[in-house]
């Protein structure tokens, strides 16, 4: 009798940290910035890199950069990366992930949160909207793996909190068992992006008691 031939067995990539950053109301103001933030989301994708070569990436001049660049080390969001280059200074990012909890803030730190907010979505517009661009040129496999999902469920406050967080989790699940931004990846792994929007639908915001009137 002809014995089984033994199959492979399929690598599983344990679980990992990841490294993130809760920064607190005066870390969130300075990186309210658009420039700032593209280039964190340079560093953490791309790896390390200088002021000129983020200049040359972004079209500004290096000395603009540099300045975005010491207030993003200064709140802890990037940091000086070894380099054999004594000739340049090169930066890393500090953290994968920076995380803001859902905000009970008031008065200026609520502000500072709403700018946060906006100056992000402005950036995820104009990535996906180029995203869309690139859409047609993308192999079947990418176009495929690719949505934008719009799904309306009536929910209690308490529900639309529990789902978020569950769906956040298993994002970071994801996050978890991939290679670290940055670093060499497999042959046909790419950074994929997820922008995960949660919000009472516009027009029907439940107000709080002190609006409600009498």
């Amino acid at each position: 009798m002809k014995k089984p031939r033994p199959q492979p067995v399929q690598s599983v990539t344990a679980p990992r940290t990841v490294s993130r950053v809760v920064p607190d109301p005066t870390a969130l103001k300075a990186l309210a910035h658009p420039v700032r933030l593209r280039m964190l989301g340079m560093l953490r994708i791309d790896g390390p890199a200088t002021a000129t070569q983020l200049a040359a990436r972004l079209g500004l001049n290096s000395g603009a950069t540099s300045y975005h660049l010491r207030q993003l080390a200064q709140y802890g969001f990037i940091e000086e990366a070894p380099h054999a280059s004594r000739r340049d200074r090169w930066w890393r990012a500090s953290h994968e992930l920076t995380s803001v909890p859902a905000s009970e803030a008031e008065g200026e730190a609520l502000d500072l949160d709403l700018a946060f907010n906006q100056a992000v979505l402005s950036l995820q517009v104009g990535q996906m909207q180029q995203a869309l661009e690139e859409y047609a040129e993308l192999p079947a496999e990418w176009r495929k793996a690719s949505a934008a999902n719009d799904v309306i469920i009536p929910m209690t406050a308490e529900q639309a909190e529990v789902l978020t967080r569950q769906l956040t989790d298993i994002i970071l699940e994801a996050m978890r068992v991939a290679p670290p931004l940055g670093e060499a990846t497999a042959p046909g792994m790419v950074p994929f992006s997820i922008m995960l929007h949660a919000f009472p639908y516009p027009g029907r915001l439940p107000h709080s008691e002190e609006d409600g009137g009498s």
